[in-house]
């Protein structure tokens, strides 16, 4: 398992009874988790000590109850900078297990700027939500662009990246559903060094299009390799799908990638520590090809 385990600012405090607690900074938040079905003796003082709680209804859904927490407030990652703040369905603006994914390609990034100084690497980020690893390619050296279908999440990353002093770096902040711009920039000639992608279990385009990740992901890998360059660096994707095994993304990479350009495909379970019991909480798979 590849895990997330150089975060400061973040930690998983405790797990049980379909819930996890905590740390983000000074605030602790109690949020349900699918993957917790073991039972918890909440002996962490934390649990008693939450600043949010996010109850998840029997109807679908749910709703936050609140303690003394801010509105809105922020993080770090190393020399990254995030601003929370609790949304709809439990979410905060950051998944904090992403990070070792991105140390992943930020050292990837570096390297090749390390082999030849004059290149700048062009990554592409799909599905990029609040720019967790846009902001981290970016600051890693690449030129980056980033997409996404809401227009509140790219403001937001726009918001990150300023925290993150790379307000002026080269991003391109596009609201865009990310099959139709890849078709675009297919017909456009353009290529990237890297692609990452984040794609949702299930989805509706502007159109009511439907995405349902089981059907349509390993057409959109096909497509979106027709982005990479013959000399391209890597390609990542993730999948918070419990269906999609480390083993069906080492497949479909290995399938699409390895014919074309050679290179290496691995995939893992990615996981955050858990303080209290010292185990890893499982968040889902990557699928990572480098050359």
């Amino acid at each position: 398992m590849w895990i997330a385990d150089n975060w400061k600012d973040y930690e998983v405090l405790d797990t049980g009874d379909g819930e996890k607690l905590e740390r983000w900074g000074k605030y602790l938040l109690v949020r349900p988790d699918p993957q917790v079905i073991w039972k918890s003796e909440h002996k962490n003082p934390g649990w008693k000590k939450k600043n949010g709680h996010y109850h998840r209804s029997a109807k679908g859904g749910g709703e936050w109850e609140f303690f003394d927490l801010p509105e809105e407030w922020k993080i770090s990652y190393r020399d990254l900078t995030f601003r929370l703040k609790p949304f709809s369905f439990k979410h905060t603006g950051l998944f904090p297990e992403q990070a070792v994914n991105w140390d992943w390609f930020s050292s990837i990034i570096k390297e090749e700027s390390k082999k030849n100084p004059e290149r700048q690497l062009k990554v592409l980020n799909l599905f990029a939500y609040t720019g967790g690893a846009t902001l981290a390619a970016a600051k890693a050296g690449a030129a980056v662009t980033h997409v996404d279908a809401s227009k509140g999440m790219v403001m937001w990353a726009k918001e990150n990246a300023v925290e993150s002093g790379l307000g002026d770096a080269p991003i391109r902040w596009l609201v865009d559903d990310c099959q139709k711009f890849v078709e675009r920039e297919i017909r456009r000639g353009n290529k990237y060094d890297g692609i990452i992608m984040d794609p949702p279990s299930y989805g509706r385009g502007p159109k009511g299009e439907i995405w349902k990740i089981e059907d349509n992901v390993y057409p959109f890998i096909e497509l979106a390799s027709q982005l990479l360059n013959k000399d391209s660096a890597f390609f990542l994707i993730n999948s918070y799908t419990t269906g999609l095994q480390p083993a069906v993304l080492t497949y479909m990479l290995s399938k699409v990638l390895i014919p074309k350009f050679g290179g290496k495909v691995e995939a893992n379970e990615i996981g955050l520590p858990v303080t209290e019991t010292g185990l890893i909480l499982p968040c889902g798979a990557s699928g990572r090809w480098s050359k």
